[in-house]
């Protein structure tokens, strides 16, 4: 395994903040009454969090910020692209997941790339209150984080907005489709 600095050159990290802010004002609807210079000063103190934004947007996250914890004053990233994030899809849910396919294994699993990535999964509750924001995966599904009685038994969950409605589906952990994908969360 290779092992690299999680972290961002001045360059990539100024070009991060652009890509951001662009972001940020475009869709306002998703952030009322947040501004952006407060939301820029929380990431320049918290530089760490900006290489776990470069792995969402480098993956088709779109990252923004679509939330915020009154109770820890932090702002909540979420991936705001509107399908599956194209650089996470075709994995299974978890590495238990993945190492019992006997064929056709997938090359990495949704809990693994969301803790190499810094962010969290998704749950069902997080993923209603992004779609509040915005309509997401009307084409595409995510997984979402599975309660561990559900997972005990082989399955996980995974979710879509069709008919203007979120819907909650299960499946065995090791399937995977080239249209589930996952979404994740930042706070910083």
């Amino acid at each position: 395994m290779t092992s690299y600095k999680k972290v961002l050159s001045a360059k990539q990290r100024e070009e991060l903040l652009n890509t951001l802010e662009a972001r940020f004002e475009k869709n306002l609807s998703r952030h009322k009454g947040v501004a952006w210079v407060k939301v820029r000063a929380k990431l320049k103190a918290h530089p760490e969090k900006l290489w776990s934004l470069n792995e969402m947007e480098r993956t088709g996250g779109e990252p923004d910020v679509a939330g915020y914890d009154k109770k820890t004053g932090e702002y909540i990233f979420y991936d705001c692209s509107a399908e599956s994030p194209k650089g996470r899809r075709n994995v299974c849910y978890d590495r238990e997941a993945q190492e019992s396919r006997k064929v056709a294994k997938p090359k990495n699993n949704v809990i693994d790339m969301a803790a190499a990535m810094g962010i969290e999964l998704l749950t069902e509750e997080q993923y209603r209150e992004l779609q509040k924001v915005g309509e997401f995966d009307t084409k595409t599904q995510s997984w979402v984080k599975t309660p561990s009685d559900i997972r005990e038994l082989g399955g996980a969950l995974f979710v879509d907005r069709r008919f203007n409605h979120v819907f909650v589906y299960h499946n065995t952990a090791p399937c995977y489709y080239g249209g589930r994908g996952f979404r994740g969360l930042l706070r910083v």
